[in-house]
């Protein structure tokens, strides 16, 4: 049998290469890769936006506003349905659950499809962010390298981790960012095996960037007011204004994927109404329009009305800066609807843009309308807007850390570090009453397949229902005599038999222990039947419980055994505690090696 090139060059690297060697150099792979998916999507985006609105005239309303988001969504919702074929959308939370269900394993279309289908939505007016599609294809590179050259489940999460922070990390020229991204949201924990892998991602992927896009960084800022410490109650109150925006936006959102969800199968219905409600709000605030960045940068850098008055251009208040108030809060109000829209509607998209827009836009109506009402200390618009930033993405993402860092490195204003701290630490305190799981993985909360840093709860998530289950049971009819009984008894070692009926539904259980009195009497053989001898199980245990559900039945219950039942009620297997209990100490064990 010959042996293909590629085993050959695998063989010569497991012998010539050490394994944390290698794993060194695939990060470094990774993050290149990274890099060039994320200077790919956006150069596309960009020359997109560029043929359909560079004609526009700035001081009124452009109908075409009313068309090309509803042609994005159609040609994304084609391309997904009628090419990929899968379902791309929520990325970070499909790389959540990659981790948590699947062996970190990503499908090989990952690598590419989330660049065409954001591309395509973001540049017809979609009102997402390309971050959370690229932090997916990041992260589907890592796990389809890792699968080629045959990594480990704990090795492709590693390089899963690489290709998220790589991608954080070049997209924003971010590379600490990168890794507590990483950290935070991934909730990948650092050990010294896993914090140089992830570096080398992080600056790869920072400075291959900028050799492609040059030192230009994604937002400009400039201060020009350093801040004082008479500022302090103003950034506190501004975190808590923060934090709840946070819970507004995780709460709208969810609400708005309920109501696309009921038509699920009716791709049609979603796109009328997520194309209308998005081209809509569009045409009325045309700031949400695609990612939003340039008006983040224009609030950014701006001093007074003059500089704040092009961010109405397009509008129906073109030109009326006293409209500028009320338009940013509307603007505030409607983002997150305007991004449900475009997912619900079939587009593809991430909420990581949408958070930074909606933290500026806060940051800067809440210092204008504080220095409108002359509160005391003077509060500076542009650097209470950068500071938004920082806090709404710190509440959103419940990632306190990677809103400090990542503001801080985007836009150079480590002189506010003390203040992007104090922000962003005051809406995750104030978010966390509230909400326990950030917009990522709330999802995966509900259904109990979230991996967090907690060793117990950990082991029990990445553990599957059905890996554990017994499959080699002797069931018996309920007309069965005793006597069939105890040659089943012989023949089984478990210690109790199940009663089925003859569609294999489970009608009871018989417990070998209970019956110990009666099973060496030959005279009574004939005289008793299964269904006399079978009782009502301690609890059995749905095929989709999650396994924490399943170790609690079992503490609550003393249970040895458990029977597993599919939804319509068959009996799969038996679950024995002690074999739960076995697999468990072995990933535990494992995880304390790495």
């Amino acid at each position: 049998m010959s042996i293909s090139l590629f085993d050959r060059l695998d063989v010569w690297r497991k012998t010539h290469i050490g394994e944390r060697m290698f794993v060194l150099i695939l990060a470094f792979i990774v993050g290149l890769l990274a890099a060039v998916a994320a200077f790919v999507l956006h150069w596309i985006i960009n020359q997109i936006v560029y043929l359909l609105t560079h004609r526009f005239d700035a001081t009124s309303s452009n109908w075409l506003y009313l068309v090309y988001p509803v042609v994005g969504i159609f040609l994304t919702s084609v391309f997904v349905r009628r090419v990929v074929k899968d379902n791309i959308s929520h990325g970070i939370t499909r790389i959540l659950y990659a981790i948590s269900q699947n062996r970190s394993r990503l499908k090989s279309h990952n690598t590419w499809s989330s660049v065409v289908a954001s591309a395509i939505t973001i540049g017809f007016g979609g009102s997402v962010g390309a971050e959370a599609p690229i932090v997916l294809t990041g992260s589907a590179i890592g796990s389809n390298l890792g699968k080629l050259f045959r990594m480990d489940s704990h090795t492709l999460m590693l390089l899963m981790g690489c290709g998220a922070a790589g991608a954080i990390a070049g997209i924003f020229k971010a590379p600490i960012a990168g890794l507590v991204f990483t950290l935070e949201v991934l909730m990948i924990d650092l050990t010294m095996a896993s914090l140089m892998p992830i570096l080398v991602s992080c600056v790869t992927a920072t400075c291959f960037t900028y050799i492609f896009s040059g030192d230009t960084a994604l937002f400009s800022f400039h201060l020009d007011n350093q801040w004082t410490v008479e500022r302090i109650p103003p950034c506190i109150l501004l975190g808590v204004f923060c934090g709840l925006v946070s819970l507004y936006f995780i709460r709208a959102m969810g609400w708005c994927e309920d109501i696309f969800a009921r038509f699920r199968d009716k791709p049609y219905v979603r796109l009328a109404l997520g194309g209308s409600a998005l081209s809509l709000l569009i045409y009325l605030f045309p700031s949400l329009y695609g990612e939003g960045y340039g008006a983040i940068n224009l609030l950014l850098n701006g001093n007074g009305n003059a500089d704040w008055e092009p961010l109405l251009n397009n509008s129906l208040f073109a030109g009326d800066i006293t409209m500028l108030v009320p338009y940013v809060a509307l603007v505030l109000v409607t983002k997150v609807f305007a991004t449900s829209a475009t997912n619900g509607g079939g587009g593809c998209g991430g909420t990581f843009a949408p958070s930074l827009f909606i933290g500026c836009f806060a940051g800067f109506l809440f210092s204008h309308l504080w220095n409108i009402h002359q509160m005391g200390v003077y509060v500076p618009e542009k650097n209470f807007a950068l500071m938004g930033m920082a806090g709404v993405m710190s509440g959103v993402m419940h990632a306190p850390l990677t809103g400090i860092f990542l503001i801080a490195e985007l836009t150079g204003g480590y002189s506010l570090f003390l203040p992007l701290m104090i922000v962003s630490t005051a809406s995750y305190l104030t978010i966390i009453l509230f909400e326990p799981h950030s917009i990522y993985s709330w999802r995966l909360a509900k259904e109990g397949k979230l991996i967090t840093h907690h060793t117990d709860h950990a082991v029990l998530t990445l553990m599957q229902l059905d890996s554990v289950i017994d499959r080699d049971f002797l069931a018996v009819a309920p007309d069965t005599d005793l006597g069939q009984i105890v040659r089943r008894i012989s023949q089984s070692h478990h210690s109790v038999i199940p009663v089925t009926d003859a569609a294999g539904g489970l009608l009871g259980e018989i417990d070998i222990k209970k019956i110990r009195n009666i099973v060496f009497r030959i005279e009574l053989y004939h005289h008793f039947t299964a269904t006399q001898l079978m009782q009502a199980p301690p609890a059995t245990l749905a095929d989709s419980l999650p396994m924490a559900e399943v170790m609690k039945t079992f503490d609550a219950t003393h249970a040895e055994w458990l029977p597993v039942l599919d939804h319509e009620g068959h009996l799969r297997g038996y679950i024995s505690r002690e074999r739960v209990l076995t697999q468990y100490r072995k990933m535990v064990a494992d995880m304390s090696e790495d």
